[in-house]
C-alpha cells in the first residue's frame, strides 16, 4: 500500500501546479524510497534476518509520516472558504443544538478527556502492533498494517483535491471549547508544528483511530479488550476532533468512512 501511494504521490508531483524544488524533491525522495524498501524486502526475502524482519514491521509507520508531510509540500494558496462555510452549518447544529453544553457540563473533566484521547492518537498504530507482539501474533503485523495504512493513506491521498483550513482558523471567534487546559495546549502546539495546510477533509485523525481499532478487532480476536478500548478510544477521538474544532463533523464522518473502506478491504483480502 505504501508502495503505491508513494508511487501516487510522485505522479501528483509531476502533474500538479508546484514549484519546480517541491516536484524535483517529491519526485526524487519518492523513488529513492520505492527502490530503498524494495531491496530491504528483497533482502529480508533472500536471506531473512530477525532485525530486517523487525524493521520492516515498523518503518511503515514512519513512512505514514512522511506521506502525511508529503501532502503538505502540495498545498497551495486559496483565499476562498466555500466549503469550510458548507462544513461549519453541520457544526453549528450539532455544537449549539446541545452537544457543547454536555460536554462541558463538568467543567474542564471532559474537555480534558477528549483532548488527551486526541493526543492519543499519534500511538495508536505503534501500539496495535506492540500488541500484537505483546499477544505471540508477530505473523498478523502486515495484515494490520494493511488495514490501517489504507485509512489513513485514502484520507492522505484526497488531501489536495478539498483544499481547507481547520474551524479553529477560519472561523476564531465561534464555538471554540470554554476551557483551554494543558492538553489542550499541547495539541494546538502539535498542530502547528506539524500540521499542513493542504486540507482538512478527511480526517486522518479519525480515520486511523477507527482503522487501529478495526485492525485488532480483525487480528486479535482472542484479546477482545485491546480492539474494544481501540474503539472507546477512536470514538473520543472523532468528537476530539468537533468539539476542539480541530475539525468539522464532516471530516471526522468521512475518516470514519474511510476505515470503514479499509475494514471491508483488509476481510476481502484476509
Amino acid at each position: 500500500m505504501l508502495w503505491a501511494f508513494l508511487a501516487y504521490a510522485a505522479i501528483m508531483a509531476w502533474v500538479a501546479p508546484l514549484p519546480q524544488t517541491v516536484r524535483a524533491s517529491t519526485i526524487g525522495l519518492n523513488l529513492t524510497l520505492l527502490a530503498g524498501y524494495a531491496l530491504l524486502v528483497l533482502r529480508e526475502k533472500a536471506r531473512p534476518h530477525e532485525y530486517l524482519n523487525i524493521a520492516r514491521d515498523w518503518l511503515p509507520l514512519l513512512l505514514a509520516l512522511l506521506a502525511y508531510r508529503e501532502m503538505g509540500w502540495f498545498a497551495l494558496p486559496h483565499a476562498a472558504h466555500s466549503l469550510e462555510e458548507r462544513w461549519v452549518d453541520w457544526d453549528h447544529a450539532i455544537l449549539r443544538g446541545g452537544a457543547k453544553t454536555v460536554i462541558e457540563s463538568l467543567g474542564p473533566v471532559l474537555p480534558s478527556v477528549l483532548e488527551v484521547a486526541y493526543l492519543l492518537v499519534y500511538a495508536l498504530g505503534p501500539f496495535s502492533v506492540v500488541m500484537l507482539y505483546a499477544y505471540g501474533r508477530r505473523n498478523r503485523v502486515d495484515q494490520f498494517l494493511f488495514l490501517f495504512l489504507v485509512g489513513v493513506l485514502l484520507c492522505y491521498a484526497q488531501f489536495p483535491f478539498w483544499p481547507s483550513e481547520p474551524p479553529r482558523t477560519v472561523f476564531p471567534t465561534q464555538d471554540l471549547p470554554a476551557y483551554l487546559t494543558v492538553f489542550r495546549r499541547w495539541n494546538l502546539w502539535l498542530l502547528e508544528k506539524g500540521g499542513i495546510h493542504t486540507s482538512v477533509f478527511p480526517s486522518g485523525h479519525v480515520a486511523a483511530a477507527f482503522s487501529a481499532a478495526g485492525g485488532m478487532l480483525l487480528f486479535l480476536r482472542e484479546h477482545k479488550w485491546v480492539g474494544r478500548f481501540l474503539g472507546v478510544t477512536a470514538a473520543l477521538i472523532a468528537v476530539a476532533a468537533v468539539y476542539g474544532r480541530y475539525h468539522y463533523l464532516a471530516d471526522a464522518a468521512a475518516g470514519l468512512l474511510m476505515a470503514g473502506v479499509a475494514f471491508l478491504i483488509a476481510r476481502l483480502f484476509r
